[in-house]
């Protein structure tokens, strides 16, 4: 989903807490600039008008800044969208759900704007711009680990959000099963959630040495704390579990990890190795690989969905 030409877009990442928004120029070889960038509070506790409102303010902010006007936006948003009637489900900014706040939007900027899951905008930014440009042809799988676990598809250039909009929702099969399988708030037990994400971590941590740390301290402790190597190699092996489930079923081209726990060095060796050992087939060659674009990845995928096309309705 690159431009044939220097092309002009614009991108929003709509948060929980805060909206942010972009103007990127991208360019056909798939280099890009970021013309303007603002952000401002989402105002999810002063209700759905209020977020309506702050969306189109700091829409037309960032173009006025940028000096354009009239384009195609790409919009990303945690949670989707029920496929019956077009409202909002899922989301963290908790006033938009069961609103028809694609339609709303689109309504009160009057132009076309292109929607998509969050985790998808994160994959489509790192298969279009950033560490998976070398597979956009391919399968890209994006992967966010951090206070949960998540992920987005992307076919061909092209976000693949499935048939009830939930592509990508790896966090939510099991790696654990039986009565010591965890609860998880989705209802199941042994979710890969439950293993692999930050608090995961921590309180796995907790338990074996009476202490608690972050994720980061954790990691950096390896070396030299035993209950930090057992509890980072609980997460590799759940990691390596779900990865192998998830080559079993997708064999996507490339696999790219997002989020704070992307920056676990182990994921991409020990983690790797779990999932080498578990998978259906005698050798592993998916490359596992480590973001390029940060926290930028979720505006900026929200920008290339109407790069090189026209605005769909999603």
């Amino acid at each position: 989903m690159t431009a044939s030409r220097d092309e002009i877009v614009v991108g929003v990442d709509l948060g929980g807490t805060k909206i942010e928004a972009v103007v990127v120029r991208v360019r056909p070889d798939g280099d890009f600039d970021v013309l303007a960038r603002d952000r401002t509070d989402t105002r999810a506790s002063e209700g759905y008008d209020a977020v309506l409102e702050s969306a189109a303010t700091v829409i037309a902010r960032v173009e006025a800044s940028a000096g354009v006007r009239a384009r195609p936006i790409g919009v990303g948003m945690p949670g989707g969208v029920r496929r019956s009637d077009g409202a909002v489900k899922n989301s963290n900014a908790t006033c938009l759900n069961g609103r028809p706040f694609r339609e709303d939007l689109r309504a009160k900027l009057r132009r076309a704007i292109a929607f998509e899951n969050d985790a998808n905008c994160f994959a489509l930014a790192e298969a279009t711009l950033g560490a998976a440009r070398a597979y956009r042809d391919g399968v890209v799988f994006g992967v966010i680990m951090g206070t949960g676990v998540g992920g987005g598809v992307v076919l061909q250039g092209r976000p693949w959000p499935g048939l009830h909009g939930i592509a990508g929702e790896w966090g939510h099969h099991p790696v654990r099963f039986g009565d010591d399988a965890e609860p998880c708030y989705c209802g199941q037990r042994g979710c890969l959630e439950r293993y692999a994400s930050g608090p995961a971590l921590e309180a796995r941590y907790a338990k074996l040495s009476g202490q608690r740390h972050s994720a980061t301290e954790i990691a950096g402790m390896y070396e030299t704390d035993p209950h930090a190597r057992e509890a980072l190699s609980s997460l590799c092996e759940a990691f390596g579990r779900g990865l192998a489930t998830l080559v079993d079923v997708l064999d996507p081209s490339c696999v790219v990890l997002g989020g704070g726990l992307s920056n676990v060095a182990l994921l991409y060796t020990e983690g790797v190795a779990a999932a080498r050992a578990q998978v259906f087939n005698d050798e592993l060659l998916t490359p596992v690989v480590k973001n390029a674009l940060g926290d930028s990845a979720g505006v900026l995928g929200a920008a290339m969905l109407v790069a090189g096309e026209r605005a769909h309705a999603g």
